[in-house]
């Protein structure tokens, strides 16, 4: 049981430690050629692993087709909104709003699935929603020098892409094995993306430098493969539910990342926002106390 929550950490922690590599190549490459690139890698090293665990099955067209609607939410709009957002705001700030995704799968379970929401996940959305006004209302009263509420914002609608493709997931799961579903999705997600990658394709020369072509190597390596393998072989193990308490890991690790490696500053602010968005993860994820038995 051990190993299955190191696992489901590990893959978390991938997701937030990402959040800086996403910003130092942000800063170095356009936006469509990191999420391109990502994409491309990740199919070469999808497609053997598709091939030897589970053969390559076909899927349904129906089933494609969601697939394709979950790379364009949950790659192209993710990406852009992500990225874009950490040219103009900190990484630091960026893991904090990533951390309302649960909130807003919430959200979006109860608007479109029509799911209905204990009051737990209601004041799970209430402490997020705390947790980004605390951001914003601060970025509002700054020189902007810490942060973006703009970059804040475009981080946030990647967000809200992201809690689509999880949604449209749900809707995909036991009809599709895990790595040939995410196989299809970067194929449909490196088609998306090129006709965005042809104009800026001169920028593929800033890859000659070691430091970058290294960090776009590890950021699609971790955020496109590992990060799923780890995730789904420790829910495989992990009792029924428990998973989602270790998305906490993801604020925890990009605020490390932002603080310890990109040298960013952490505030009060910051501290009552990671108080408030971490407790909307936990709250959101938590595994319900199931009935007892007599």
């Amino acid at each position: 049981m051990l190993l299955a929550y190191f696992q489901l950490a590990l893959s978390m922690a991938f997701v937030g430690a990402n959040v800086g590599v996403a910003k130092l190549l942000a800063a170095d490459l356009p936006i469509p050629m990191i999420a391109g690139l990502r994409c491309a890698l990740a199919v070469l090293v999808l497609w053997p692993l598709a091939k030897a665990m589970e053969g390559l099955p076909r899927i349904q067209r129906r089933g494609l087709w969601n697939l394709a609607l979950q790379a364009f939410f949950g790659t192209v709009i993710y990406n852009a909104g992500l990225l874009a957002g950490l040219r103009l705001t900190t990484a630091l700030e960026a893991g904090l709003v990533l951390a309302t995704l649960p909130a807003v799968v919430a959200i979006g379970s109860a608007l479109w699935l029509r799911e209905r929401l204990p009051p737990r996940q209601w004041a799970a959305v209430a402490l997020a929603a705390f947790g980004m006004a605390a951001i914003t209302l601060a970025r509002l009263g700054s020189d902007g020098a810490h942060g973006s509420v703009i970059g804040n914002l475009l981080v946030f609608g990647g967000v809200c892409g992201e809690a689509l493709y999880v949604l449209l997931a749900k809707r995909l799961a036991g009809h599709a094995p895990v790595v040939t579903a995410s196989l299809w999705m970067q194929v449909f997600s490196a088609l998306m993306l090129l006709p965005f990658c042809i104009p800026v394709a001169g920028a593929v020369v800033a890859l000659t430098e070691p430091a970058t072509a290294g960090l776009l190597v590890f950021h699609s390596l971790t955020a496109s493969v590992l990060c799923l393998l780890l995730w789904y072989q420790g829910i495989r193990r992990a009792p029924a539910g428990i998973a989602g308490v270790f998305t906490a890991f993801l604020p925890a690790t990009s605020a490390l990342v932002a603080i310890f490696f990109l040298g960013e500053a952490f505030t009060a602010t910051h501290a009552a926002g990671f108080v408030l968005l971490t407790g909307s993860m936990l709250l959101a994820t938590w595994p319900a106390r199931r009935p007892s038995r007599r």
